[in-house]
């Protein structure tokens, strides 16, 4: 019996991706994991591996469509197996016409711990469309998509009446709406409160400037989906912030013995043990590895933690660091290396973007002392990390000496955790550091 292929999901936010070419072609006998096709988002192209194993009985699309993430883009067997009956089209990607629909598509593996979504039913085509969580800004039903479009066009979203399933708004929605001819939610507002008319919601402050002294430039896909990303972030998530000045003397000890009989290939950077540090960290303190979803909280058991690359031509992607806190330095160095050189190659694999849990943005190689970072959601946490320096220190002894110091800063959600856990977190984070041998037990 054949099984289906499913597009995988491409990282936070993303819902599709362009085709640019089949690595492999139907008759081809490949293995659950092989890499199919090349697809490309934000720039960058991503490796498609397949869900199943078998011959490859089909494939749907052609270079240059658009694929969505979680529709059925071909399908393996045995050889010399006939193909099912086809599935109703996904938008973006067109499938043969057939009378029957095909049986449900089995959900793709998912290594990051969290449940893999089901594909899409065919009698559901507005499924793609859905956001990996039910969590919704402003309480208004919204694609990613549709969401960032509409900032794009100033459109309030509360004007727009969704079409899409449980009325949620889609793209299509967006594109579709003209002022005036759609009403905003019949529920009734108190006179007193209620504003003097819905005005849609500004994308820029004011009108585009124009001139032979400006230049105007398109926003790409991959800055729309960070503004739209990190603008919900900053208006959804009470973030709030604790600092702490941390000893580096002995890390940077360590990293040097570790390093010393290691090529450039396998040296372990200060990033490295941040990270182990802040994994370890989060074991002690769980209710940081908890994403926030209303009125439920999700606390994941594994630990996987989110580092932000800054990509060569502008944006930052973030790899993930899977189960962080059980492997070893040198295993977790040689991972953090291969995903964040395929970043910034733009070749990078579905599964080095999938499944974070908490982030760590490290500024320490610009010469940053010190800053705060935003909350990637609906992660509960971000550490920004600083430069080690060397400054002035008071010794025991009352003297003056000189120390390595590094700033690290703790951005939290308030409604799941609070200032003093936060501040525990921190300390716990802070020890691991002083006391670096403790990273390699």
């Amino acid at each position: 019996m054949s099984q289906t292929i499913i597009m995988p999901s491409l990282g936070a936010g993303i819902e599709e991706g362009t085709l640019l070419n089949w690595i492999k072609q139907p008759g081809d006998i490949i293995a659950s994991g092989d890499v199919i096709a090349e697809v490309e988002i934000d720039k960058a192209t991503v490796e498609i591996p397949a869900n199943v194993g078998g011959t490859i009985l089909k494939l749907t699309g052609e270079p240059g469509q658009m694929l969505k993430v979680g529709a059925v883009i071909g399908e393996v067997g045995a050889a010399g197996e006939t193909t099912s009956p086809p599935v109703s089209e996904s938008k973006g990607a067109p499938a043969p016409t057939g009378n029957s629909p095909p049986p449900a598509a089995p959900a793709p593996s998912d290594t990051s711990g969290q449940p893999a979504a089901p594909a899409p039913a065919a009698q559901a085509p507005a499924a793609p469309d859905q956001t990996e969580d039910d969590h919704f800004p402003d309480g208004i039903k919204a694609s990613p998509l549709a969401r960032n479009m509409a900032a794009e066009k100033g459109i309030d979203l509360h004007l727009v009446v969704g079409t899409g399933t449980g009325g949620r708004i889609t793209k299509s929605d967006v594109e579709n709406f003209k002022p005036g001819t759609q009403a905003a939610p019949a529920a009734p507002v108190p006179a007193a409160s209620a504003p003097a008319a819905a005005a849609p919601r500004p994308a820029t402050f004011g009108q585009l400037p124009t001139g032979d002294d400006i230049e105007i430039i398109d926003v790409s896909r991959m800055r729309s989906r960070i503004a739209a990303r990190m603008t919900d972030s900053k208006q959804q998530i009470p973030h709030f912030y604790v600092t702490a000045e941390i000893d580096v003397n002995a890390l940077l000890d360590l990293r040097k013995q570790l390093n010393a009989d290691l090529d450039d290939d396998h040296k372990i950077s200060v990033n490295d043990l941040v990270v182990k540090a802040t994994a370890l960290t989060l074991r002690a303190y769980p209710n940081l590895n908890t994403h926030f979803y209303g009125d439920k909280l999700a606390r994941y058991k594994r630990i996987h933690i989110g580092i932000a690359v800054a990509l060569p031509a502008g944006g930052l992607i973030n790899v993930v660091a899977k189960d962080a806190d059980k492997i070893s330095i040198g295993a977790l160095s040689a991972m953090n290396k291969a995903m964040i050189a395929r970043a910034r190659e733009g070749k990078i694999r579905p599964d080095d973007v999938q499944g974070s849990t908490f982030t760590v943005s490290n500024l320490g190689a610009y010469d940053v002392n010190h800053f705060v970072a935003i909350i990637n959601p609906p992660e509960a946490g971000i550490m920004a990390i600083g430069t080690a320096s060397k400054v002035p220190v008071v010794l025991p002894d009352g003297t003056i000496g000189v120390g390595n110091r590094m700033k690290a800063t703790l951005s939290a959600d308030h409604r799941v955790t609070d200032g003093a856990e936060g501040a525990q977190f921190l300390q716990a984070f802070k020890r691991l550091i002083e006391m670096p041998m403790k990273l390699l037990i």
